[in-house]
């Protein structure tokens, strides 16, 4: 059984900059939709995340390299810490490298399996069951990481969930139709996806975002290539629009949005950040009707308000706490 460190309390109170770091994220993460829907005229879904993951991998990790030469010193390795330390002086635990490993692959499982539970059920039936994350972050932090929630972020919670359930289920009138499988498959893509956030709030504590992210992007490209070559036949885009999508995916979505994300979790909650995601498919819906000019409905900015209200009773409570065990 891993031995994960729970001797940290995670608040969910923060600073202005705080604030405005988890809106950047929001906004980087929320352009994801719109780089996939320009990326699929020429790709299949899993080679759209393989390139997404390629791409910040080479990048980021290209840069990495370039600035140890630079510095001359031995490059930085996805070893080093957030605290300063070599990783000579301070070594990386079994239950570290398993957690390391562990988010690459609840990453790119969470991933894969939305992807196919499009194949078998509605765009908006798919969102709604992944609006469940945060119940099962939640859970996970209650059952596993013995975290401890104020009533006030509960309510918060549910009031949040209840906004982001109402337009999903807005979005699905009269397109009810889908497979059983389909939705299994999305309800199955939020609770890795509430793994990889309790992943990642754990490995915050010893790593950098940006570490944490390589691995993530290293180990899921390499499950992605066989899958893409064999299902898809096609790895990498061969026109521009594409290409460009494929790169804001691997620098914006990825490279800012979750790179900040990660980073907001030494600080807050995976439940937290979770529940503040539930914003993303209204930003989302935003920029499609701005870019795209799609219909926007009234709903859709009263839900906004709803989720909010939800959010600001979430960090307005005591906050989260750890119990420490001996």
């Amino acid at each position: 059984m891993l031995d994960l460190d729970l001797s940290r309390p995670t608040e969910t109170r923060f600073s202005l900059a705080t604030v405005l770091s988890l809106c950047i994220a929001l906004l980087a993460v929320s352009f994801a939709p719109i780089f996939i829907r320009i990326s699929e005229t020429e790709l299949g879904p899993n080679g759209t995340v393989f390139n997404r993951m390629l791409i910040f991998f080479v990048v980021f990790g290209g840069v990495r390299l370039l600035r140890g030469a630079i510095q001359g010193n031995a490059p930085e390795t996805p070893l080093d810490s957030t605290s300063g330390t070599s990783p000579a002086s301070s070594a990386i635990t079994r239950n570290q490298w398993l957690l390391l490993m562990g988010v690459g692959l609840a990453a790119v499982t969470t991933l894969v399996l939305w992807a196919m539970s499009l194949q078998y059920t509605s765009v908006a039936k798919s969102m709604l069951l992944n609006n469940m994350t945060p119940i099962f972050t939640t859970l996970g932090g209650w059952l596993f990481l013995r975290q401890r929630f104020s009533g006030r972020f509960l309510l918060g919670m549910v009031i949040a969930l209840g906004g982001a359930l109402a337009l999903g289920l807005e979005d699905i009138q009269g397109a009810v139709g889908g497979s059983l499988l389909g939705d299994i498959y999305a309800l199955l893509s939020a609770v890795f996806l509430g793994v990889y956030f309790l992943v990642v709030e754990q490995l915050r504590h010893r790593f950098s975002a940006t570490t944490i992210l390589l691995w993530r992007c290293a180990i899921g490209s390499s499950f992605l290539l066989p899958l893409v070559w064999f299902t898809e036949g096609q790895l990498f885009p061969t026109t521009l629009s594409p290409w460009v999508a494929v790169i804001g995916l691997g620098l914006v979505s990825e490279g800012l949005g979750q790179r900040l994300l990660a980073d907001a979790m030494k600080q807050l909650s995976s439940s937290f950040i979770s529940i503040f995601l539930l914003l993303e498919p209204i930003v989302s819906a935003i920029l499609a009707w701005a870019i795209f000019a799609e219909h926007l409905s009234p709903t859709t900015w009263v839900g906004f308000a709803v989720i909010l209200s939800g959010i600001y009773l979430t960090q307005s409570g005591p906050g989260v706490t750890v119990v420490e065990t001996h």
